[in-house]
């Protein structure tokens, strides 16, 4: 039987690659001379330090630019209030991995909604859709990808 996987993962290798572009492109840019400016990456949490809050908004376009370039879907970014500390502004980014239970919840009910031939299951942070067609899930895939969930999806295993 057919099936496929539903998941939601980002690739940290070329989310590094963007933070580091964007710390380059912070030492060449005119208005962040001579200002306390960096973006660190630990633990899938991208940490934003500047002098300003409005800096802290110019840093997040320069990482939301570097994201694009690498094919990393910035809606599965979840940047966090901005603190102020001392003289310095902190914000945490947040990268979403896996499928959380509401979310998948949603997506079988879309499924089931549809009445396409085919199972949809919950297999921890990920959905296992299975059917007695290619075609079907296929039909799937298009009807996933058309609809607006707030997190980008990836399908992979699929096995006829």
């Amino acid at each position: 039987m057919p099936s496929f996987d539903i998941i939601s993962e980002i690739d940290t290798v070329e989310l590094r690659n963007a933070v580091d572009n964007s710390n380059r492109e912070l030492a060449t840019r005119f208005d962040f001379r001579n200002v306390d400016a960096s973006f660190e990456l630990k633990d899938e949490v991208v940490k934003m330090k500047a002098e300003g809050d409005f800096q802290l908004t110019q840093m997040m376009d320069i990482l939301r630019g570097n994201m694009a370039k690498r094919n990393i879907d910035a809606r599965s970014a979840d940047p966090q209030k901005a603190e102020q500390s001392g003289k310095s502004w902190m914000k945490d980014i947040r990268f979403q991995q896996g499928i959380e239970q509401p979310v998948a919840k949603k997506i079988i009910k879309l499924i089931k909604d549809k009445k396409l031939k085919v199972q949809a299951s919950i297999q921890g942070d990920k959905v296992r859709v299975t059917g007695k067609k290619r075609d079907d899930l296929q039909n799937v895939i298009a009807l996933i990808k058309e609809s607006d969930f707030d997190q980008p999806f990836q399908f992979n295993n699929f096995r006829d």
